[in-house]
C-alpha cells in the first residue's frame, strides 16, 4: 500500500485481513480481534511472532439467523 506521499505503508495483519474481508464480503459489521496473546508459548508461535491468531465476526448475510437464535459462526 502506498502512503499519501508515495511512501510504502506496511499494514498490520489485522488491517490486511480487514481490507480483504470488507472488500470481498461488503459486510455491515466486521470485528477482528487479535487473540495471539492467548497462544503465547505454543509450538506454532515461534520467535515471539505477533498477529498469529484472530477471532473474526462477520455479520451481514446471516443477520436474520443471528437475530433468531444463531449463536456463533466459524469461518474456516
Amino acid at each position: 500500500m502506498m502512503g499519501s506521499r508515495g511512501t510504502s505503508v506496511v499494514l498490520s495483519r489485522a488491517a490486511r485481513m480487514r481490507q480483504k474481508l470488507q472488500s470481498a464480503l461488503e459486510a455491515s459489521a466486521l470485528d477482528i480481534e487479535d487473540v495471539s496473546y492467548q497462544h503465547a508459548g505454543h509450538a506454532a508461535v515461534k520467535d515471539n511472532a505477533n498477529e498469529t491468531h484472530f477471532n473474526i465476526k462477520v455479520y451481514d448475510l446471516l443477520t436474520d439467523e443471528l437475530n433468531s437464535g444463531l449463536h456463533a459462526i466459524s469461518i474456516v
